[in-house]
């Protein structure tokens, strides 16, 4: 039998200021064990993911010792961006982003409601790594996959189509990584395992989330058609360090 979830939980609020911060949210608390850093700044190494989180992004403090652990002259990924920097630094690019929180009427699938849906781990690495780069959802590198629980559809022993956890934030959870082989696109698997993660998240207890970029408006659209709704705006800023 196939099991579905009730609504979403709603445990934390969506405005819940955790989400306003979610990469620190994260390396501060759930992905402590991952994160660079033991300060005020602070990152995933770099074979994991380039975000890069601060407590507060008005405190040159923390801009300084995320400087310290990048080196002179690298470029962090800084989300949910404020917009201003200290001296020294410059951001060389903005990425215009939104939030989106699981609602009310969001409904979920387990994994068994997805035909050909299999748990992805280390031994899949090349296969994911492979389909991300074809298919571009976002950040994926050699130990993404550590960040939390993915899974796929695979046809003939290929791999066509992803979805997985990234940013925990305490009460919430973050889909991420949702994508499709161009070959199979139309057949509905991403959002077939973006409810199957979804699931798994609830039942945890905990609100799925996820990002988008502004302008991939059909991905938007799908999300929300769902049961997604917007939270916010959010920036995705790369900053270059002093030196």
């Amino acid at each position: 039998m196939i099991a579905h979830d009730p609504p979403a939980p709603q445990d934390p609020a969506p405005d819940d200021p955790a989400l306003d911060n979610p990469v620190w949210s994260a390396l501060s608390g759930p992905h402590a064990r991952l994160a660079e850093g033991t300060g005020t700044g602070r990152r995933y190494p770099a074979d994991v993911s380039p975000f890069c989180g601060l407590a507060d992004q008005g405190d040159e403090r923390a801009w300084r010792e995320l400087a310290a652990l990048a080196g002179a002259g690298a470029t962090v990924l800084v989300p949910a961006f404020g917009g201003a920097v200290p001296d020294g630094f410059a951001v060389t690019s903005v990425l215009p982003g939104v939030q989106l929180v699981a609602g009310p009427d969001l409904r979920t699938a387990d994994l068994a409601a997805v035909p050909g849906a299999v748990e992805l781990g280390e031994d899949d690495v090349p296969d994911m790594l492979d389909l991300t780069a074809r298919t571009q959802p976002g950040p994926f590198l050699p130990r993404t996959h550590l960040l939390g629980r993915y899974v796929g559809v695979r046809e003939g022993g290929r791999l066509l189509a992803m979805a997985g956890e990234r940013l925990h934030v305490g009460g919430a959870t973050e889909v991420s990584a949702v994508c499709t082989d161009p070959a199979a696109r139309g057949r509905g698997l991403a959002s077939a395992l973006v409810r199957a993660v979804a699931h798994g998240i609830a039942a945890r207890g905990e609100l799925p989330f996820l990002h988008a970029a502004a302008t991939n408006t059909p991905a938007i659209r799908l999300y929300e058609a769902m049961g997604f709704r917007h939270r916010r705006t959010v920036d995705f800023a790369r900053v270059r360090v002093p030196g």
